[in-house]
């Protein structure tokens, strides 16, 4: 008999086991992925307590005045003592939260935390970050306690679209939930770090922080059977889409076709064609394509690579076909692009503000 907290899990290994040694998609965007923590921060509040987060989609401007889209940042924060109500933009109902409850959100969704749903929120998380002091931040009425552990993820230019792929406006985790454990060990690893400030701290954090997510997104999938009917994950676990996808991302160099992404589904060009605009909402090989471009990005960074290396990696034989491709999916040459710093950070949201 398998536990019901456990069925996810399995399935998802299933998945991950069908296509043996080969790289899977969703291991791809983790390798690609790059996440940067900063501004973790310690919330002791007592009740009677209420903090809105609205939402904030304007560009900022950093302290380096490096102006950041809205999509760089995600939020997360875990509760660590107490109990508290969480209300998120589009979900009807406030959500009880209870020690070792991790949520992840994405930038753009406006929440409440309070400690009951009668409680009206008083402050903004900005102005209660003004009186924070050594990284800790005091606020309410002097009752029951609550402890919230919460921190910011940035993510870098070419992390951006496969995030996006991967996750919803928000993720949570409770405390009962499988690989918990792991992430409750993972986040007070990385307010330790933050905290201590020791020699290499900030090399730590950012490892952590990469740890952190893709525990949360792979606990995501496991779990929420729902979200793998949806976009990406939909195709993914297609088993025909999810073939072509698994063969497009072991071999992003191949000189793929529609025809021969149609073979590897066993499908006709037509109804492949069809059916991968449909759940993906874009052409076969304007994925290929911008996939490639999201590799090329992570391989540019490596300043150790020249243009035509970095071209034939992503199955392009010369350097300009590889710069006028690039151009058109990221918006600038590859030489541009890292001159203009396209890594930037920024320090938005509810970590900077407390």
């Amino acid at each position: 008999m398998v536990d019901e907290n456990c069925s996810g899990l399995l399935i998802f290994c299933l998945f991950v086991q069908t296509w043996g040694l080969k790289l899977d998609p969703i291991t791809d965007i983790f390798r690609t992925m790059h996440v940067t923590a900063f501004g973790l921060h310690r919330l002791e509040a007592t009740a009677p307590w209420g903090i809105r987060q609205e939402e904030q989609t304007e560009e900022k401007v950093t302290p380096s005045d490096k102006k950041m889209p809205p999509t760089d940042l995600a939020h997360f924060a875990m509760l660590s003592r107490g109990n508290c109500w969480l209300s998120v933009e589009g979900i009807p109902e406030p959500i009880p939260l209870t020690g070792g409850d991790c949520f992840l959100l994405a930038r753009g969704t406006s929440i409440v935390l309070r400690d009951s749903p009668r409680t009206r929120p008083s402050s903004s998380f900005r102005e209660i970050g003004a009186q924070a002091n050594n990284h800790v931040a005091h606020y309410g009425g002097g009752g029951a306690p609550t402890t919230i552990v919460c921190g910011s993820l940035s993510f870098d230019r070419s992390s951006l679209k496969p995030i996006t792929q991967l996750l919803p406006n928000f993720i949570l985790m409770k405390a009962d939930q499988a690989r918990t454990l792991a992430l409750h060990n993972t986040v007070h690893a990385l307010a330790s770090e933050m905290a201590e400030q020791a020699p290499g701290s900030e090399v730590v954090a950012t490892r952590l922080a990469e740890v952190l997510v893709i525990q949360v997104l792979r606990a995501h999938i496991a779990s929420a059977v729902e979200w793998r009917n949806k976009g990406w994950l939909r195709a993914i676990f297609d088993p025909q889409m999810g073939i072509v996808l698994s063969a497009i991302h072991d071999s992003v160099n191949t000189p793929w076709t529609v025809e021969s992404l149609a073979e590897t589904a066993g499908m006709s060009r037509s109804a492949f064609a069809a059916r991968f605009k449909e759940l993906l909402g874009q052409a076969p090989l304007e994925y290929v394509t911008e996939w490639r471009m999201q590799k090329a990005m992570q391989l540019l960074q490596q300043h150790d690579k020249k243009l035509i290396d970095v071209a034939r990696s992503v199955g392009y034989e010369s350097d300009a076909a590889f710069s006028k491709a690039f151009k058109r999916v990221v918006g600038t040459n590859p030489g541009e692009y890292l001159k203009r710093g396209f890594e930037g950070q920024g320090h938005l949201g509810i970590a900077e503000n407390l």
